[in-house]
């Protein structure tokens, strides 16, 4: 659109120069015919070195490149080995002592230390809130007791009821097993309210025993059962010694 704009310009100024040389001239000599066609040639001719020129320019004043900067090494970080003590490096090879605290004395941020575990006591026996005892001592007959052949005897023991629960109708001191021949033994059964025990309350148990004829050494072993017929509490025991027959 520029070029056919100039051309345009440049035949209308060819076009008024001549109606203006025409108009001088009226009167006079008349001169010479001019040849439009070579005028038309002319002009365009004048217009395309007019717009070469001007491309020349624009392309002379476009920005130059410039070059792209030049990548810089960034530094590695240096680290410095271990040493296994104070001032002393670590042997060439070896590899670094890492030792590990079982018991850390500082907690790591954001983390609670667990409290130190409680070793439960040894004289009480598996159990939970409701069911559970503890065995307080042999009243009478301690394990170890040396008695006669065929002889009747009371065997009884101290225990704490140490759940909620009161041993009552249901809850059975049972024997688990022991020696054969055994020591003719028996359960104990809570069905007699003098004999309930609550929660908390320590009572005395007791068992009529009859020791085997035969020499050597005998034991039994009970334990409380519930009224769901659940085993719980320390296990009780009755360890005694025969040296004669019947």
């Amino acid at each position: 659109m520029f070029v056919r704009k100039s051309m345009r310009q440049a035949v209308l100024n060819l076009a008024i120069a001549a109606v203006l040389m025409t108009a001088c001239s009226m009167g006079a000599t008349p001169e010479p015919t001019v040849d439009v066609d070579a005028i038309n040639t002319a002009a365009v001719a004048t217009a395309m070195g007019q717009l070469s020129a001007q491309f020349t320019q624009t392309a002379l004043a476009g920005p130059s490149s410039t070059s792209l900067p030049t990548n810089t090494a960034l530094p590695l970080p240096t680290f410095a080995l271990p040493t296994a003590g104070a001032g002393t490096p670590v042997a060439t090879g070896a590899l670094p002592t890492v030792s590990f605290n079982t018991t850390p004395t500082t907690p790591l941020p954001g983390f609670t230390a667990l409290a130190s575990p409680v070793a439960p006591a040894a004289t009480t026996s598996l159990g939970d809130a409701c069911n559970n005892n503890q065995f307080v001592s042999d009243v009478t007959v301690p394990d170890g007791s040396v008695l006669e052949p065929g002889q009747n005897f009371v065997k009884t023991w101290s225990l704490q009821n140490t759940g909620t629960c009161t041993w009552d109708d249901g809850y059975t001191l049972v024997y688990i097993g022991g020696s054969s021949p055994n020591l003719d033994p028996y359960d104990f059964e809570f069905t007699d309210g003098d004999d309930f025990v609550t929660g908390g309350e320590t009572a005395n148990l007791s068992l009529t025993l009859t020791t085997p004829c035969t020499p050597g050494d005998y034991q039994g072993t009970w334990r409380m059962r519930d009224d769901r017929g659940n085993y719980f509490g320390t296990p009780l025991t009755v360890v005694v010694k025969v040296t004669d027959d019947c």
